[in-house]
């Protein structure tokens, strides 16, 4: 039990290192379009991310995938890059469509992300016997992550946009122009280790 413990805080450390800010950054792209009452609309789109990333995160622990790590690592910003150009195509905030191309680039780009924690998972695991209880409190430890930090930008989005009144699409883009600018870095960084 205390194995299972130690991993699934392993995964909540991960994904809220400032260190790895890509995560950090690719969840504020994600939902710098959303308000706290478009609720049930970032729970559909984090769990399709949170599917993506674990079924890779388990194919790629288990060992029945491997993709070079300087492809994912440069592949990752990439994700966070076309995650934030695609807010400059929300023109309204009604999201009537029941099942938009939003979901579905959630749930690809997890996929992608679900390799980079894996390489970190599996560092850590060494050989060990039993991998599922570990990659299973590992993945548990990443979404109560993710959902403190979709929890604290949906509260600076309040903070900014319900409080202080500052209009709803400017703050999309302004956050989306720095998510941007921050990804862009990371690519070029990583481009050299291809």
């Amino acid at each position: 039990m205390d194995e299972l413990f130690l991993y699934l805080r392993l995964g909540f450390k991960h994904i809220i290192d400032l260190g790895g800010v890509d995560h950090i950054l690719f969840v504020l792209a994600l939902t710098l379009r959303y308000v706290w009452t478009d609720w049930k609309k970032i729970l559909i789109l984090v769990t399709a991310f949170t599917i993506g990333h674990s079924l890779t995160l388990a194919l790629s622990t288990l060992s029945l995938l491997d993709i070079p790590v300087n492809w994912i690592e440069f592949l990752i910003p990439v994700t966070i890059l076309i995650t934030a150009v695609s807010n400059f195509w929300v023109h309204d905030f009604e999201f009537k469509q029941r099942f938009s191309a939003h979901y579905g680039l959630a749930l690809f780009f997890g996929l992608i992300h679900g390799l980079g924690f894996s390489n970190y998972l599996k560092s850590l695991l060494g050989k060990e016997d039993s991998l599922l209880g570990p990659l299973f409190s590992f993945n548990i430890g990443l979404e109560i992550g993710q959902i403190l930090i979709v929890m604290v930008i949906l509260g600076l989005t309040y903070g900014l946009v319900s409080l202080l009144n500052l209009p709803r699409k400017m703050y999309m883009r302004y956050g989306s122009i720095l998510v941007i600018c921050l990804s862009l870095r990371m690519i070029i960084d990583r481009f050299g280790s291809l």
